[in-house]
């Protein structure tokens, strides 16, 4: 299972949310590139970067610090956040980010995912973020009515790289992630599932490994590393055995 850093843009500065909220966010770094580098040293063989301010404004935003990053450091790297339409995706792909990542407009527009994952072959990753079982968009202010499940499997066919589920209440909570919950997707869709939301410490990528024969190849953290409650070293030790 591959341990995953996340990088949080807003306004260009490295930053972390809790559950998604714009007015509960902590600043761990105002050089995106110097934080990529630091994953990169410890060994990250992904980055996993959003344009918060993006999935707000529906645009790309940090476009500037994006590409900063990548020019820092030559680990993979995959990107969400205000991606709407096909020029902006081959932008970003076309200047060197490996995957982007689309979730609203993957409920909004299910053919461009399929339009782009036929275009990039293994570059394009659907975001699923829920609360609960409701899927939610537009930066998590908006359900959809739309169950998490259901709706991934409506994914299967296209040709996607990967589901990146986000369980929302946990997000920056370091809770814990909802192993039940991840557990159902992987199970249900034959699609790889990365986890992302709640991981605290060391224990809870450990609780995450059995779900790799179900088909979740990977977990985000993003707060547990940057506060210090999970060592990123500690966790790709634990993580690596079960390649």
């Amino acid at each position: 299972m591959i341990v995953i850093p996340a990088i949080d843009l807003k306004e260009a500065r490295c930053v972390r949310l809790l559950q998604g909220r714009f007015d509960q966010e902590t600043v761990y770094g105002n050089d995106p590139a110097a934080m990529a580098r630091r994953w990169a040293e410890a060994g990250a063989e992904w980055i996993h970067i959003v344009d918060l301010d993006g999935s707000v404004g529906q645009k790309p935003i940090n476009q500037e610090a994006i590409l900063s990053i990548r020019k820092a450091v030559a680990v993979n790297l995959e990107l969400g956040g205000g991606i709407r339409d096909i020029e902006t995706i081959g932008f970003y792909l076309d200047h060197g980010l490996d995957r982007v990542i689309l979730g609203t407009v993957a409920l909004r527009q299910p053919e461009l995912v399929r339009q782009a994952a036929q275009r990039w072959p293994n570059r394009i990753v659907v975001g699923l973020d829920a609360k609960g079982a409701e899927v939610v968009v537009e930066g998590w202010t908006e359900g959809t009515g739309r169950d998490y499940i259901e709706t991934a499997r409506t994914f299967e066919s296209f040709g996607v790289a990967a589901l990146i589920y986000t369980d929302v209440d946990r997000d920056g909570m370091r809770t814990g992630p909802n192993i039940e919950r991840t557990r159902n997707l992987a199970r249900a869709v034959n699609l790889p599932v990365i986890a992302s939301g709640g991981v605290k410490d060391i224990q809870d990528i450990q609780a995450l490994l059995p779900l790799e024969k179900d088909g979740v190849i990977g977990v985000i953290s993003g707060k547990a590393l940057y506060e210090g409650s999970l060592d990123y070293q500690e966790a790709r030790r634990v993580a690596a055995p079960q390649h």
